[in-house]
């Protein structure tokens, strides 16, 4: 049905080059056309098309200014612009991908690239769409931990940024650490299943209920389940582990040393570290200071120590983070 179709809007001042676009695209697509730059902006601020074609020449305002327009405006940067022009020199073709063009079409136009051109670049729209689609509903499943816990949202962000720069540290890839940034707000998704009597519970805990309490990694990870999302399995690794010790002590496997991923040992330390700087019901934040003399305490012990190394060096960036979302 045509409200399924993907839309295209073709911006072009000369009549017969949308008749033309037409017959190629209109099986396929939702088409909207327009006269003129100023024509194009009004109807992409009425309904946002999934991708643009473009003419460069027009009268009044050219292509390249509108595509300079809407690549500064937040909600229209990210539609995919495909100039289609007479233009053919390199020069023009190189100014048209700097100002944030993802394809140059060159008229007169062959119906075979332009279908090709314009399906390969609304394939990485879907793409794009269905990473932020997951991105979303991690970010969601975290905030819905949140509901079952005395800490806050607040915590969530700031142990998942701590968690980003001392991956940068590391040597993680800008890409590696974001999607720790992005999996590490899931760490505790498992408490959903734990008990309110106990996840409430103001006063320390019983053997018997700390027993239970220590099963939310494994509950975690059966909740993410199984996934082809990169993003998803990192969340679903992060939750199982991110309760080991570097001395094979922790729980729920007794993984030890290198055994346990980089990515839990991280979030572990990220976690520890805001969880003694902050208030909580059961006592009062520690001072930084008095947290990483109990950090350190803990090299080879509950952490990793190359890691505690790497979270000391970057203590500046830490305490930015944490002034910027404090409580």
């Amino acid at each position: 049905m045509l409200e399924n179709k993907q839309s295209v809007l073709i911006v072009d001042d000369e009549p017969t080059n949308l008749r033309i676009l037409n017959q190629v695209l209109n099986d396929t697509y939702k088409l909207t056309f327009a006269k003129s730059g100023q024509e194009a902006i009004r109807l992409i601020e009425k309904e946002r098309p999934d991708l643009i074609l473009l003419d460069v020449m027009m009268p009044e305002m050219t292509g390249y200014e509108v595509c300079e327009y809407l690549k500064k405006h937040p909600k229209f940067k990210v539609i995919p612009i495909i100039f289609v022009t007479a233009l053919n020199d390199s020069d023009d073709e190189a100014k048209g991908l700097t100002l944030g063009a993802v394809d140059y079409i060159s008229k007169p136009i062959s119906p075979a690239v332009v279908k090709a051109r314009v399906k390969t670049h609304l394939s990485l729209v879907d793409a794009e769409e269905l990473r932020r689609t997951r991105l979303q509903v991690i970010q969601r499943l975290g905030r819905a931990s949140e509901y079952k816990d005395n800490e806050t949202g607040m915590h969530v962000m700031r142990m998942s940024h701590y968690s980003r720069v001392v991956a940068l540290a590391h040597g993680f890839s800008q890409a590696e650490a974001e999607n720790l940034f992005n999996a590490a707000p899931m760490h505790d998704i498992g408490k959903i299943g734990i008990p309110d009597s106990i996840m409430l519970k103001p006063g320390k805990l019983t053997d018997e209920e700390f027993s239970i309490m220590k099963q939310h990694p494994e509950i975690g990870a059966e909740i993410l389940g199984e996934s082809d999302s990169d993003l998803i399995a990192l969340a679903k690794l992060v939750s199982l582990t991110h309760h080991e010790k570097w001395d094979g002590s922790g729980y729920p496997n007794q993984l030890k040393g290198e055994e346990i991923p980089i990515e839990g040992r991280i979030v572990a330390l990220a976690d520890v570290f805001d969880a003694l700087t902050s208030v909580r019901p059961y006592k009062d934040a520690w001072s930084v200071e008095k947290a990483m003399e109990f950090i350190h305490s803990q090299k080879e012990k509950h952490f990793d120590p190359e890691l505690v190394d790497c979270f000391e060096q970057q203590l500046p960036k830490i305490m930015e983070i944490k002034e910027r979302w404090k409580d």
